[in-house]
């Protein structure tokens, strides 16, 4: 239980930052609300025509948010997983393109120049979805439960019939050994 709730945060914060990432600056101050998501597909790349809001990066990210809310309500580590998946893959993707067109990727420094806030935002909120799905423990209502072992007293062999002692094999009309078990308990 304690790991579904320590997961259930940790997604809940991934998809938080995820969120919010197209409202910071991404890359020379231009916000990742700006950049327009038919640009990440096409042959021109990223350009400079800004974008509505659902016309950008936001949308993916807010359907990640969806999963990632239906992922914890169904307790499915494999949504929440997604849910990372599809926001490390828009921000790769986005940065790739910028890339491209720009020639070379900097991280922001003191102008303000090259990766901003909002990119930061959005690989660590795929990255902390993705820990938690591995850190969920998903349904625990699938596995077969293991039935308790109960001790046995030990066995020993009986013999019924001659035996020469210091004889390695016994003569063949010895009985066979039989061993004795303590009776099972159906319930």
């Amino acid at each position: 239980m304690v790991r579904n709730v320590l997961g259930s945060l940790l997604a809940l914060a991934g998809a938080t930052a995820a969120v919010w990432s197209p409202f910071r600056a991404w890359y020379d101050g231009r916000h990742g609300r700006h950049y327009r998501l038919g640009d990440l597909f096409s042959e021109g790349g990223v350009t400079g025509v800004r974008a509505e809001l659902f016309a950008s990066p936001f949308l993916p990210f807010a359907g990640a948010a969806l999963i990632t809310v239906v992922g914890l309500l169904l307790r499915s580590r494999l949504l929440v997983g997604l849910a990372g998946v599809i926001v490390l893959g828009f921000t790769v993707l986005w940065m790739v393109r910028v890339g491209q067109a720009e020639g070379s990727l900097a991280v922001s420094g003191d102008e303000g120049v090259g990766l901003g806030v909002g990119t930061g935002l959005a690989f660590g909120g795929g990255v902390l979805l993705l820990v938690a799905a591995a850190v969920m423990r998903g349904r625990g209502g699938r596995r077969a439960p293991v039935a308790p072992v109960e001790p046995m007293e030990p066995t020993y062999p009986t013999f019924d019939g001659p035996y020469e002692p210091g004889s390695t094999v016994p003569p063949e009309d010895a009985p066979t050994v039989t061993w004795k078990r303590p009776p099972m308990d159906p319930s």
